[in-house]
């Protein structure tokens, strides 16, 4: 069993180096801004937030196995090598058993309240929780599916708080929170994608959508449907992330230049096709309930798309348009037993980084099978939110200086009217740290946050030198930071 896992986690762990390196190339790619004013502002305030939640469960953490993608029929590694050891050599068996999950899903220590006080004391700002991935289980209580949390088959369902998307949502929402709700748009349960009239063969649909147009258009009501519930039911919902890129309008040129396209891993579509589900009529059903929604159509080009959203990655120079790193603070996205966490240094760094970089932070954390979080992942919040409370100002609200760095340990921020700059050093200057990306007026001060000594500073020729005294590294923990005002 030890070896099991173990092989296991290497196998997931190349997976996701590899998806990683697909989607970061993904990223860079056309931006098109909402025409709407109103979204273009609420998008400036959402840059503000910097720092949110992003939540992947489901009844397959009972498994402890990647989320949906072991039924994945595709013959990639990266899609079945997680699929949980002992269960069926058969593939339809394996679905039926990871199907079966639905009996037996009764997280009884559910709490939301526990979670998003975790997340406040953490500085984050904003949540996005998966009310639907992949496999198509519904972590709400749709009415257009059996497949779901709700259902009389889930244990869970007998609870007062089975309809844990709206716990989740109102319990965030109290600790004033920005709402986001992740949703799938391909669904492996629903005939209308997977018909089970034809076996799957991949990821999209498994029947010519030309062909069987009135099928198509099942599933495309079913879509609208299920977020028009979200949009109307749970509250106010501030982000619609929106994942699953495949399931996009393509014309027969692009799906032509696809099939020209030899490069390595540039066929996952055995057939592909045009997957339109008229985004621009569902953002538009979706606003008329949620007036000025960040709509994040991910992966796809197009006003759809209001932020791109790099997935375990960092861009190295950050993007010329609003963007969200995505990572994991484990190794996996869904819970996974005794799951590696990064440490409280290497997720601060990151946020910095990304930051300096004009970016958001969005860490992933998947809830156990019982609904607890592992103890790792609450002392890392918690000793990520005891930075914050020191450094938090430089930040929330900040903006891209003219230079994000100096060198590999040295990162810089500043307001949003530029009249304050800060100075993140990812190594305490134990001795006078020269700066050339930054000039100071003769009026300046120059405080370490935490302290309320002012630092001493000297012009040079090619640059400023600054002295942080030995005795204020203890101020605080991982990065230091130094406000510049006038």
């Amino acid at each position: 069993m030890k070896l099991t896992r173990q092989l296991f986690l290497a196998v997931f762990i190349l997976a996701a180096s590899m998806i990683s390196g697909q989607c970061a190339q993904a990223q860079h790619q056309e931006y098109y801004p909402d025409p709407d004013t109103a979204i273009q502002h609420r998008l400036d305030e959402w840059k503000d937030l910097k720092f949110g939640l992003l939540m992947h469960w489901g009844p397959y953490s009972q498994w402890g196995v990647v989320e949906s993608w072991s039924i994945c029929p595709e013959d990639l590694s990266w899609a079945t090598g997680g699929r949980k050891p002992g269960v069926a050599d058969n593939y339809n068996d394996y679905v039926k058993a990871y199907e079966n999950l639905q009996t037996t899903f009764n997280p009884i220590k559910f709490n939301p309240e526990k979670w998003a006080a975790a997340a406040k004391d953490a500085g984050m700002k904003y949540m996005v929780f998966t009310t639907k991935h992949h496999d198509g289980f519904s972590m709400f209580d749709t009415k257009y599916t059996d497949y779901k949390i709700t259902d009389p088959k889930t244990p869970f369902a007998a609870n007062p708080r089975s309809n844990v998307t709206k716990e989740i949502f109102s319990a965030f929402r109290k600790e004033h929170f920005w709402i986001g709700a992740y949703f799938s748009k391909p669904d492996w349960h629903s005939d209308f994608y997977w018909w089970k009239k034809f076996p799957a063969a991949d990821r999209n649909p498994n029947y010519s959508i030309k062909k069987y147009p009135e099928q198509w258009k099942k599933f495309t009501d079913f879509t609208h449907n299920q977020i028009n519930e979200l949009m109307s039911d749970y509250g106010k919902v501030d982000i619609l992330w929106l994942d699953g890129g495949q399931v996009r309008k393509t014309s027969d040129e692009e799906i032509k230049r696809y099939l020209s396209d030899t490069s390595e891993g540039s066929r996952w579509a055995r057939n592909p096709q045009s997957q339109d589900i008229d985004m621009p009529r569902l953002v538009k059903e979706a606003r008329a309930k949620q007036p000025k929604l960040i709509v994040v159509d991910r992966a796809v080009p197009g006003e759809q798309q209001n932020y791109l959203t790099p997935e375990q990655h960092i861009p190295e120079n950050g993007l010329p348009y609003p963007w969200e790193t995505c990572m994991t603070m484990g190794n996996s996205w869904s819970y996974v037993p005794n799951d590696t966490y990064k440490t409280a240094n290497e997720i601060i760094e990151k946020l910095v980084d990304i930051v300096s970089k004009g970016g958001n932070y969005l860490l992933n954390i998947g809830p156990g099978p019982d609904g607890e979080l592992d103890p790792n992942a609450y002392q890392r919040l918690k000793e990520i939110g005891a930075w914050m409370k020191v450094n938090g100002e430089a930040i929330y609200g900040s903006r891209i200086f003219s230079s994000f760095n100096e060198g590999e340990s040295i990162r810089y921020t500043q307001s949003k009217d530029g009249k304050t700059q800060y100075i993140f050093f990812f190594n305490f200057p134990e001795t006078k740290q020269l700066l050339t990306k930054i000039q100071f007026s003769k009026k300046v001060r120059l405080q370490l946050l935490g302290s309320k000594s002012r630092l001493s500073w000297k012009q040079q020729q090619n640059g400023v030198e600054i002295s942080l005294p030995a005795s204020l590294k203890s101020v605080t923990d991982y990065v230091w930071v130094v406000k510049v005002s006038n």
